[in-house]
C-alpha cells in the first residue's frame, strides 16, 4: 500500500478542537499536562511512579479474565510484568462493539500497540511499556454498539435485554451471525474469520467477554492486554472517589469551570457534567443517581439519593454503606471514567480520537483535585483505505489523495478546470474589473466623495454579472463531462459514507477478506505514533 499523509488542517471532517490539539495550537496548552513528544515519557514515568498503583489486585483481575482464553505468551508476559514497579502502560478505551464496530476501533488498538513499542524504545531496558485496551463495558447505549457495516450493508443485533451492554448475554446472536455469514460468503478468508467470530460470540459469554476474546484472538500476538474494569475489586479501590462524588460533587464545579473557559475560546463542550456523575447498576438496570435535598419547610424531611426511573432511594448514610458493601453497583459516567482508569492502571498515555481527547481536555483540574496524574494525550491514527479500483479512478481523474477530502463540488470544479477546452474561471477578468472600478472610485472620490458609493454599487452589480457568467460557463463544461462527474460523486460517497470519514462507518471484515491475517501487520507497519495528519493508504 502506498502511504500519504494529509495534514489535519486539510481534513474538513474533523472538529475544531480535534485539529487544534493535533496541530499543537498553543491556545489549548493550559488544558493538558505534557507536550505530545516521545521525550515526555521519562518525565511521565517519574511523575506516575509517585502514585501507589494497586498492581497485585490489577493482575489478579486480569488473571481471572484471561483464565479461559488461549494462552499467548506476549500477553501473559505483559500481564505478569505489571506486578513490577518498572512496568507501565499506554491505554486506549472503547465500549464493546459488534464485530469490533467501525474501523477506528481497530486503529485505536494498533496505535496503542505501536505507541507502547515506541515508548519502550525510548526508555530502553530500564522500563517495560504494555499496551492496554480498556473495555467500557458499563455503557448502556445499545444503539452505539449493536451494528456493523459490511460492504455497505448494516448488520444489527437487537437483543431483548436491558442495563449495561457489556453484561448482555450473547445467547441471542444466532440471527446476526447468520446475516454476517451470508454477506461474507464462503471464500477461504471468510470461512476462517467467521469461525473466529462464532468462537467469540458462542452464546456462553457476555458481550464484553466476547469482545475481549475477539480482540485477544486478532491482536494478542502484539501483546495487547484487554481489561474489563467492571469488577468489584477495582470498584472497591475507586470507592473513595465514588463517595466524594456523592457528597462533594466537585466534578460538576471543576469541569464546568474548564468547559466555560474552552467555550470562551470558541471550542464546543464535549461532555457536560451532571451534579452527580454516577449510575446505579444491577443486572438489567443502569440508571442515573440524583440528589434531592431537604425542601424548606418540609417536616421530618430527609435528603435522598434517588435512582431515576425506579423506586430506589437512599439516605446519605445508606448510600455510603451501599458503596462500602456493593461498590460494583456504582458506575462512573464519561466524566469520572478517566479517573477510574488512571487510578487503577500504571498509565503514562491515553490514545483516543478527536472527540475523546476533547473531553479529556475538560478533566485536567479534576485530576489535580484528586491527586491523580494526568496522562499524555495521544491522538490515534486516522486512516482512509482506498482499494485498487478506486485508486485507479483517482489517478484517471487526476485527483490527489489529499484533494479527495474536499467537498465534492470543489473536487468537481477542480476537475473541470483541469479538463476544460477553454478556461472557465473568470478570476482574471474579475480582477481586471475590480482594478478598473478602483480607478473610477478614486477619481469619483477626488471630485465628490459622495459619488464613491454609487461607483461601488455598480461594481457589485457588474461583478455579480461576471460570477453568473462563470457559473453558466461551468455548467456548460460540466454537461460535457456528466458521466465522469457522476463517477466522481459516486467515488466520493464510497470513500466518505454519508459525508463522514470512512473509519467511522466501515468495519474491518471486508478488508480482512481481501488481505487475511496480513491486514493487521500491514496496518501496524504503516501507522506511526504522533503522525501529523490522516494516513491515506492506497492499494496499488
Amino acid at each position: 500500500m502506498l502511504k500519504t499523509i494529509v495534514p489535519f488542517e486539510k481534513v474538513s471532517q474533523l472538529s475544531k478542537t480535534d485539529v487544534a490539539y493535533a496541530t499543537g495550537d498553543p491556545v489549548l496548552r493550559p488544558f493538558y499536562k505534557y507536550e505530545r513528544k516521545h521525550e515526555a515519557f521519562k518525565q511521565i514515568i517519574e511523575d506516575k511512579s509517585r502514585e501507589k498503583i494497586p498492581r497485585e489486585i490489577l493482575v489478579e483481575v486480569l488473571r481471572k479474565q484471561y483464565a479461559d482464553l488461549p494462552k499467548i505468551n506476549a500477553v501473559s508476559q505483559n500481564i505478569e510484568s505489571l506486578l513490577q514497579s518498572t512496568t507501565f502502560t499506554v491505554v486506549t478505551a472503547h465500549q464493546p462493539c459488534l464485530f469490533l464496530g467501525p474501523m477506528y476501533f481497530m486503529y485505536k488498538a494498533l496505535t496503542t500497540i505501536n505507541l507502547a513499542g515506541a515508548a519502550s524504545g525510548l526508555v530502553r531496558g530500564d522500563y517495560k511499556i504494555v499496551p492496554v485496551f480498556v473495555l467500557g463495558s458499563e455503557d448502556h447505549d445499545l444503539e452505539e454498539m449493536n451494528h456493523a457495516s459490511l460492504f455497505g450493508k448494516e448488520v444489527k443485533w437487537q437483543p431483548d435485554q436491558k442495563g449495561a451492554v457489556g453484561s448482555f448475554s450473547t445467547t441471542q446472536m444466532e440471527e446476526v451471525l447468520e446475516q454476517c455469514h451470508k454477506i461474507l460468503g464462503d471464500a477461504e478468508h471468510a470461512r476462517y474469520i467467521f469461525s473466529r467470530l462464532e468462537n467469540a460470540y458462542d452464546g456462553q459469554k457476555n458481550f464484553a467477554e466476547a469482545t475481549q476474546i475477539l480482540l485477544h484472538d486478532l491482536l494478542g500476538q502484539y501483546g495487547l492486554v484487554v481489561i474489563n474494569m467492571n469488577e468489584k475489586p477495582l470498584k472497591k479501590l475507586f470507592s473513595p472517589i465514588i463517595k466524594a462524588e456523592l457528597t462533594e460533587q466537585k466534578a460538576f464545579e471543576l469541569v464546568n469551570e474548564t468547559t466555560q473557559k474552552l467555550n470562551d475560546l470558541g471550542f464546543k463542550t464535549q461532555a457536560a457534567p451532571r451534579e452527580i456523575n454516577l449510575f446505579y447498576m444491577i443486572p438489567g438496570l443502569r440508571e442515573r443517581i440524583v440528589f434531592e435535598p431537604v425542601r424548606p419547610g418540609q417536616p421530618g424531611g430527609n435528603e435522598k439519593y434517588k435512582v431515576l426511573n425506579t423506586d430506589l432511594s437512599f439516605s446519605k448514610t445508606e448510600i455510603l454503606e451501599e458503596v462500602d458493601n456493593f461498590p460494583e453497583r456504582f458506575s462512573p459516567n464519561v466524566v469520572l471514567r478517566p479517573l477510574f482508569q488512571e487510578m487503577i492502571l500504571p498509565n503514562l498515555a491515553y490514545v483516543g480520537g478527536g472527540g475523546e481527547l476533547a473531553y479529556w481536555l475538560e478533566r485536567k483540574t479534576l485530576f489535580e483535585h484528586f491527586g491523580i496524574n494526568f496522562p499524555l494525550l495521544i491522538r490515534r491514527n486516522s486512516v482512509l483505505l482506498i482499494d485498487r479500483e478506486n485508486t485507479r479512478k483517482l489517478s484517471r481523474f487526476g485527483i490527489s489523495s489529499a484533494r479527495i477530502f474536499e467537498d465534492a463540488d470543489a473536487i468537481i470544479r477542480f476537475f473541470i478546470e483541469q479538463h476544460a477546452e477553454v478556461e472557465v474561471s473568470l478570476n482574471t477578468e474579475i480582477g481586471d474589473l475590480q482594478k478598473i472600478f478602483d480607478k473610477i472610485a478614486l477619481k469619483a472620490r477626488t471630485l465628490d466623495p459622495t459619488l464613491e458609493n454609487s461607483v461601488r454599487a455598480d461594481e457589485t452589480r457588474f461583478l455579480q454579472g461576471l460570477e453568473q457568467w462563470e457559473s453558466r460557463l461551468m455548467r456548460a463544461e460540466k454537461a460535457k463531462h456528466e458521466v465522469t462527474i457522476n463517477q466522481i460523486r459516486s467515488l466520493k460517497n464510497r470513500l466518505f459514507p454519508d459525508g463522514g470519514l470512512q473509519e467511522r462507518v466501515e468495519n474491518f471484515l471486508p478488508w480482512y477478506l481481501k488481505y487475511g491475517e496480513s491486514l493487521f501487520n500491514q496496518l501496524k507497519d504503516k501507522l506511526l505514533p504522533l503522525e501529523r495528519g490522516v494516513v491515506v493508504l492506497e492499494e496499488k
